[in-house]
């Protein structure tokens, strides 16, 4: 894709001081969107994602791909006067400043919101951390395992009598940043209405919290949620079940799916079955409901379950995919979903497309993800430095050993 003046955030210049992934997905949807993230990162490492395997892709991580496309790489020493002179000189231009630092960090570089803001008073500024800027546990570090068995996710997630296990992807680190992406974009509107600039103090922890929805609303009921494998809390029947060749998801979320679904397995006396009558009762009776289900599931393939109950009966149902098979299918080859991208010195990258497909503005990634360091001096160029400027931040160690 090429600039284009229907990108919602376009002229949006986003300065971003994270690593990892919860302030890396936040800029990266803001990326998707039109924005311009200059990526700051630290000479000679950068961030630390790009270290994150094997596997690894002519020495780079695929993982810091998925993370980083369409964003610009500087390298500065923010240990020194120069890097911080010229970190100055780029947040006084943006619209959004972006770090994740443990709190008293960035007071400790001079890159807290006080000193940004003194130059440039409008500015959008966004401080992610593990627990947030207030409370005891404000100064511990934190990462996606620690919150997810801290938010009660992990208390939540696996088979009941084995020990609670994490989610399989890292959960809370997008959590977050999809909140940073939207407390980001809904500040902008508000400076937009106001001219006043804003300063979100966003946690993990918090982030995670919302998500809990239906396991929170059995406490506040005075119940306390269990792990239930790919069984749901308040609806049934609502899991995983093994085929004969694999494994399918099914889900009826109300008495007329029921009904249906009875009808597909060829069991009509489950139907009349007052032990099965409302989704309470299946609900009340999940373990023989399961056994019941269980033994017809056994009975077929996926692909013939997914042809009889799908296709002919209408009921939700779906295949458990491996990610290979997640990645390239049918209805993702329909949609565009996975994507390429063309990079002069590494040939096509795969890139996953963001979901918002607009009826009237355009979105997606312009370019790859940038080797580090890749765009020092083109970003500080267009701020208005010379050469000579340049080589003279370079030689007071802004760039590091550049």
């Amino acid at each position: 894709m090429t600039g284009s003046s229907d990108r919602i955030l376009d002229g949006v210049t986003v300065v971003d001081l994270t690593t990892f992934v919860t302030g890396g997905f936040c800029s990266l949807m803001l990326a998707n969107q039109g924005a311009e993230v200059i990526k700051v990162e630290r000479p000679g490492a950068g961030d630390d994602n790009r270290h994150s395997g094997p596997p690894f892709i002519d020495g780079e991580s695929p993982y810091f791909w998925t993370i980083n496309y369409g964003k610009k790489s500087v390298e500065l020493d923010l240990k020194s006067e120069a890097g911080r002179e010229a970190l100055y000189d780029l947040a006084s231009e943006a619209d959004v400043f972006l770090q994740n630092y443990r709190p008293g960090t960035a007071e400790r570089l001079d890159v807290d919101e006080e000193s940004i803001r003194a130059h440039n008073d409008e500015i959008v500024y966004c401080a992610i951390s593990a627990f947030g800027q207030t409370g005891p546990w404000r100064e511990r570090p934190g990462y996606d395992l620690l919150v997810q068995g801290m938010s009660g996710i992990m208390s939540v997630t696996g088979e009941p009598d084995r020990q609670p296990v994490k989610v399989g992807l890292p959960m809370t680190d997008l959590i977050t940043g999809m909140w940073a992406a939207f407390g980001i974009v809904t500040a902008l509107y508000r400076r937009e209405q106001t001219g006043e600039g804003e300063y979100i103090d966003l946690g993990m922890l918090d982030a995670a919290l919302p998500w809990l929805t239906k396991q929170a609303g059995k406490v506040f009921a005075g119940e306390s949620p269990s792990r239930m494998g790919t069984r749901d809390p308040v609806l049934a029947p609502y899991q995983t079940f093994e085929t004969a060749d694999g494994h399918l998801n099914v889900a009826c979320l109300n008495d007329r799916l029921w009904d249906r679904l009875c009808a597909a397995l060829d069991r009509a006396d489950l139907a009349t079955d007052d032990r099965f009558a409302s989704n309470a009762d299946r609900v009340e009776h999940m373990r023989e409901l399961e056994t019941e289900l269980a033994a017809a599931f056994r009975g077929r393939t996926t692909d013939e379950w997914i042809e009889r109950l799908v296709e002919e009966a209408g009921i939700p149902a779906g295949p458990v995919y491996e990610v290979a098979d997640a990645l390239d299918n049918e209805q993702i080859e329909a949609r565009g979903t996975v994507t390429t991208i063309e990079d002069p010195d590494r040939g096509e990258i795969p890139v996953i497309e963001h979901p918002l497909n607009y009826a009237r503005a355009t979105s997606g990634f312009e370019s790859p993800p940038p080797r580090l360091g890749e765009h020092s001096r083109e970003v500080f160029r267009d701020l208005g430095y010379d050469e000579a400027a340049l080589d003279e931040l370079a030689a007071r160690g802004a760039f590091g050993g550049d």
